[in-house]
């Protein structure tokens, strides 16, 4: 394991969190759809299920879409904005099922600001253990997904979201095939 599990968990959602900028319909376009979402990536805590509370999240979601392909600097700098803004203060903790994790708002905190604080903590280990390169996006030719690489050996290419990586695949074995073919008509 590069990370500690609850760091994966939050670097996926933030990924994840990312990735429905880009989907259409906007699976956040509604309360209904980031009720859906949250349950989805097991996120808890309160919820006032407001206008305000789905457009701070649409806010946040520009935010990391925006730190994801940063540079370590500017990263760094959001990272600290975000801690700041949400007035983290980690603390360990043990509920739902999950062993101990670090939560850095207490659950009644706004939902965004609960959930940049969690992105904000993964994303500093990111940064702490020099491992920038694990976030990246998807190298499908039509698709700019946040992908985070949590493989080994560092080789995860394409996103969660779509079948980019067996587009990729397809394409490729395609190509082969015309070319051998190509090769056995001269």
């Amino acid at each position: 394991m590069v990370f500690t599990y609850d760091t994966e968990m939050a670097l996926s959602t933030a990924a994840a969190l990312v990735n429905t900028g880009s989907q259409d319909p906007d699976p956040l376009a509604d309360d209904a759809g980031l009720t859906r979402f949250l349950a989805q990536e097991r996120f808890s805590g309160s919820r006032t299920h407001t206008p305000p509370e789905l457009e701070a999240v649409l806010r946040l979601r520009a935010e990391l879409t925006e730190l994801w392909t940063a540079g370590e600097e500017d990263l760094v700098d959001g990272i600290n904005r975000l801690l700041f803004t949400a007035s983290a203060l980690p603390q360990l903790v043990r509920h739902d099922g999950w062993d101990w994790h670090l939560h850095c708002t207490p659950p009644e905190a706004e939902l965004a600001d609960r959930m940049a604080t969690e992105a904000a903590m993964a994303l500093a280990d990111v940064v702490r253990a020099g491992e920038l390169a694990r976030l990246r996006t998807c190298a499908a030719p039509d698709c700019s997904n946040a992908v985070v690489d949590l493989s080994r050996n560092r080789s995860r290419r394409y996103c969660d979201t779509g079948n980019c990586g067996n587009r990729q695949h397809v394409r490729a074995y395609r190509r082969r095939l015309a070319s051998s073919a190509q090769v056995l008509g001269e």
